[in-house]
């Protein structure tokens, strides 16, 4: 029987609050549409959500992981992944802050290895920083999908991004675009985006996908089911197309 690698896609932004998170379960629940076996990693160590929006308690945090590793007493990788249904699980970002910035990025070619052939994609949640856990990050991914907004904070910074991206050839990206829900705040149309980042867009996700009383469908566990009727409802053809053209 062949044996598949999973494909490891990594969500990103250049600022916070655009929306990271909810965009990595958004194509988690499109792949479970899809019928594919996702695992999500967040890295985003010093304010990981991810835990949090599924209202899932993890059983171990990748800082445990990461010293796991770090001593030998790594041995069994199912002990740190929580199942969240028959499609999804996760690995939990650490619950202390105060631990994030003990991990280093080297624990990662092993858990990817070691997770590779038991899932259909890997979803990594980071922060928007250039740090060296999110290069380690970029380096095992196959895709980065850089989230931003319609601002000029958003435009400048991505713009720098691409830069050091081209001076490090790094080609493996798209650039989705949040339009904000406030059609007053889409200050800039898509020619004009362009011509500031000096790059393409790759996906607009329109003002519709915007989801009210976040909060009560997270403490009633409902965010992945009101994740997909939002997908179903108003950006079905959108989601499918770019969770399929990750994994190409």
């Amino acid at each position: 029987m062949k044996i598949t690698k999973s494909k490891v896609i990594t969500v990103t932004s250049v600022k916070g609050g655009v929306g990271k998170t909810t965009f990595v379960l958004a194509l988690a629940a499109q792949y479970k549409m899809q019928d594919k076996k996702v695992l999500i990693i967040d890295m985003d160590l010093f304010s990981g959500d991810i835990e949090t929006l599924l209202n899932k308690e993890s059983k171990k945090d990748i800082y445990i992981l990461f010293e796991d590793i770090l001593n030998n007493n790594f041995y069994d990788v199912e002990s740190y992944i929580t199942n969240y249904d028959d499609n999804i699980d996760f690995i939990a970002a650490p619950k202390d802050p105060r631990y994030a910035s003990k991990v280093n990025g080297n624990f990662l070619n092993l858990l990817i290895s070691r997770v590779g052939t038991k899932y259909d994609v890997i979803l990594i949640d980071t922060n928007h920083f250039l740090n060296e856990v999110n290069l380690v990050t970029f380096d095992n991914s196959n895709e980065i999908v850089y989230l931003m907004n319609n601002n000029c904070t958003n435009l400048k910074n991505m713009r720098t991004m691409i830069s050091i991206l081209s001076d490090m050839h790094m080609e493996n990206y798209k650039i989705v675009l949040y339009e904000a829900k406030d059609k007053r705040k889409n200050t800039f149309k898509k020619f004009d985006i362009k011509s500031m980042i000096k790059d393409n867009i790759n996906y607009i996700i329109n003002q519709n996908f915007y989801i009210k009383d976040i909060d009560k469908f997270i403490i009633d566990d409902k965010m992945l089911s009101i994740l997909t009727k939002y997908i179903k409802n108003t950006n079905s053809k959108l989601f499918d197309k770019i969770a399929r053209d990750l994994i190409k």
